[in-house]
């Protein structure tokens, strides 16, 4: 299947409409390929699992690729240093000797990918293994004597910032910098507490030496569960895998190697469905817990598993079970998930004490909350429609599963019924998703008409329509982004902007992630798959997409109409600040005709940039969210009394942040009529919904979005008294 990051779409839809005659010609070259790769009579020994991988990923980047680099010994240089950077994200476990003894392999990688038997990745690990339990050893050491933080001294925290430690001496100094600014942290926040609690009756005030014990033995628990992790779950495999990802990222950041449980956890993630005990877990000081469990679920239906239970081990119907310890939540997930009527076995602790075994069959799971929903906004008495959609979603394993335009079509026509004035769609947040429903979506709000053009690396670019006459809404239209809406999210904002048919209201711009990606699977027979994914598969990037402009998003993203400052505007978190992101380019437009909004959109802009322009509140935020950003990018006091001074600082301007982003008078938001009681059989998804619209009601974004909706209609109620 094809799919924009996270995006996803059927391979039939894409051969019906003809448009990618380069991809044709790839898949049908697979079996070529497969032999070619697969073709063993040069080494002794028959290539393993890994080689397989290796030659597969290697080929599959070198012929299939949007914009491949070769892969020869400056790539591979390249692959050998981010390697090491991932394997040791904050440089204190390798030493700088190591990595000299390791540049052995620096020029080797493209060599593995090309046949050679996979060495580098072994030897890495080995090195790891080793130094990991000597920084095993050294933050226990470190850790059992207390900390001096009345001397003036400073900790470097970022890692970009640094070199790998020269020797022993220094790789120590690391950590005792790290361990002593994380045992501060604590440390300061107890003295905090115990100020607040001076007084109060039955409350015990600690000593000071009493207070940086707990602080230091409260940071040990952590450090012992990190390397619990880093030994019990960071395997061989697991090092292998980062490396093969570490590869595929090298050309750009969202082509990706995903192993088979991880491509399984993605699809469901994208279709809102999938087949477990349904029960929400939450990672608790160290272990899994059970925090809800789903009416009529097989958790709900066993009578033995409730909120605070703790999964020690799961097992997969008779084989041995796996031993919780060092593993996250999604690591969890990714076991307790599986096929569709299949046992799984939870050995639980109970909030008593008792452990039980308690053994289940997976049913399909339906995650409703992570689909389009809607609610009705008052302002005086104009009743403005809402719609929230968390991704671009689709079940492309099910022909009757939940599709993302569908549920917005019935979303609209509830709108409609309750006699709205006007709708705003919120794509923040929203990260992407399948771009055949992106193009129907995006129908239901304008006459037929191109929609997104996609470009191949053989230049051939290709235009995406909508195809039907008819329009669902063609009320006012205000489409709400921020840094994190990418991919499908920007080719709707996009269209919608391209057409004059909506304003784009958020932050200066989106994500800029414009490129478009298929799942392609890695099987030890045939090669290349698109059922099969045996050896794990590869997200590739095969395809760019561009506005009917002509220009990309890529890096640039979409500019909002009307920009409101938000408390992430300065942080670097968008496409342009990642590192292989592919460039911004252009190609010709496509012909399209505009909507006529009975109007003058320019006309709202304005109204919406003297509002904003005097608006104290949204200053404000944007000079707080600058400052904060800064923050980032300094280094942190070790001495207590510097350290209280800086934190209150922070902690003054984040509140004062977070009050500022809460509405003084809360909008007037209430669900659609007869949804008031929508979870009613299940408390704890019905007390998320309630909580969901209580939220809306403070958001001070979404309150501007109800002021440009406003403006439109104030200027069309103008424009007819003016007829």
């Amino acid at each position: 299947m094809l799919f924009l990051d996270p995006m996803r779409f059927s391979l039939k839809y894409w051969l019906n409409m003809k448009r990618i005659p380069f991809l044709i010609l790839f898949l049908a070259g697979i079996g070529y390929l497969t032999v070619f790769a697969m073709d063993t009579s040069g080494p002794t020994d028959p290539p393993g699992r890994y080689e397989k991988i290796m030659v597969l990923v290697g080929r599959m980047l070198e012929e299939g690729h949007f914009s491949p680099q070769p892969l020869d010994d400056a790539f591979s240089q390249k692959v050998f240093r981010r390697y090491l950077e991932e394997l040791d994200p904050e440089k204190n476990i390798l030493l700088s000797e190591d990595i000299e003894k390791l540049r052995t392999y620096e020029r080797s990688i493209d060599d593995e990918l090309k046949g050679a038997p996979v060495v580098f990745v072994k030897k890495a690990g080995d090195v790891f293994n080793q130094r990991m339990e000597e920084a095993n050893s050294i933050y226990k050491s470190i850790l059992s004597k207390p900390f001096d933080f009345s001397v003036p001294e400073q900790v470097e925290l970022d890692a970009d910032k640094m070199t790998s430690p020269v020797n022993a001496q220094e790789r120590l100094q690391r950590w005792r910098q790290k361990l002593k600014y994380m045992t501060l942290e604590r440390y300061a926040d107890a003295i905090e507490l115990r100020e607040k609690n001076k007084g109060k009756e039955g409350v015990v005030q600690k000593a000071d030496s009493t207070l940086e014990r707990e602080a230091r033995e409260k940071v040990g628990k952590l450090m012992e569960r990190n390397f619990d992790r880093l030994r019990l779950k960071f395997n061989q495999d697991d090092k292998f895998n980062l490396l093969v990802n570490t590869i595929t990222n090298s050309m750009d950041p969202h082509t990706e190697f995903m192993p088979p449980v991880d491509k399984r956890y993605f699809d469901e993630e994208m279709s809102g469905e999938f087949f477990g005990i349904g029960a929400t877990l939450q990672y608790d000081d160290g272990n899994i817990k059970i925090t809800s469990v789903v009416t009529g679920s097989p958790s709900y239906k066993s009578g033995q598993i409730q909120p605070g239970d703790i999964i020690l081990k799961v097992g997969q119907g008779k084989e041995e079970p796996v031993d919780l310890t060092g593993f996250m939540t999604t690591d969890a997930v990714k076991l307790i998930r599986g096929k569709k009527n299949t046992e799984v076995r939870l050995i639980i602790r109970k909030p008593a004490g008792d452990i039980k075994e308690v053994t289940m069959i997976r049913e399909k799971i339906v995650q409703d909350e992570g689909y389009a929903r809607s609610a009705i906004l008052k302002e005086g008495e104009a009743k403005i429609g809402y719609i929230y959609l968390p991704d671009f979603y689709a079940n492309f394993d099910d022909p009757k599963g939940r599709r993302c335009y569908i549920d917005v079509a019935k979303e609209l026509e509830k709108l409609k019924k309750e006699n709205v004035s006007g709708v705003i769609l919120d794509l923040r947040n929203n990260g992407g998703g399948s771009l055949y429903d992106v193009v129907q979506m995006a129908g239901l709000f304008i006459p037929e008409g191109p929609i997104v053009q996609v470009k191949d690396r053989d230049r051939q670019a290709s235009v995406l329509s909508d195809k039907d006459r008819s329009v669902q809404y063609d009320g006012p239209l205000v489409v709400m982004v921020n840094e994190f809406s990418a991919s499908a999210s920007e080719i709707f904002a996009a269209a919608m902007q391209d057409y004059g048919r909506a304003l784009v209201v958020g932050s200066s711009s989106t994500y800029g992630k414009g490129t478009v990606q298929r799942n392609i699977g890695l099987d030890p027979v045939y090669g290349f798959s698109s059922t099969s994914d045996e050896l794990g598969s590869v997200k590739l990037t095969l395809q760019k997409f561009y506005r009917v402009t002509g220009a990309s998003t890529q890096l640039r993203g979409v500019k909002a109409d009307i920009v409101i400052p938000d408390n992430y505007e300065y942080m670097k978190l968008r496409e342009k600040d990642t590192p292989e992101a592919l460039p911004w380019d252009q190609i010709n437009k496509t012909s399209f005709i505009t909507w006529t909004p009975g109007f003058d959109l320019e006309e709202v802009k304005r109204m919406s940039a003297q509002r904003l322009a005097q608006d104290s509140t949204f200053i404000l935020i944007g000079q707080t969210a600058k400052w904060l950003a800064e923050q980032n990018d300094k280094q942190y006091s070790l001495l207590l009394s510097t350290y209280q001074q800086e934190q209150e600082l922070v902690r003054q301007k984040v509140k004062q942040l977070e009050k500022l982003q809460q509405l003084r008078t809360p909008l007037l938001v209430t669900p659609l009529s007869g949804e008031e009681n929508k979870y009613a059989t299940d408390t704890a998804k019905q007390e998320r919904f309630n909580s969901w619209i209580g939220s809306l009601k403070k958001d001070i974004y979404l309150d501007q979005g109800v002021k440009v909706i406003k403006d439109i209609l104030s200027i069309k109620r103008s424009v007819a008294i003016r007829y």
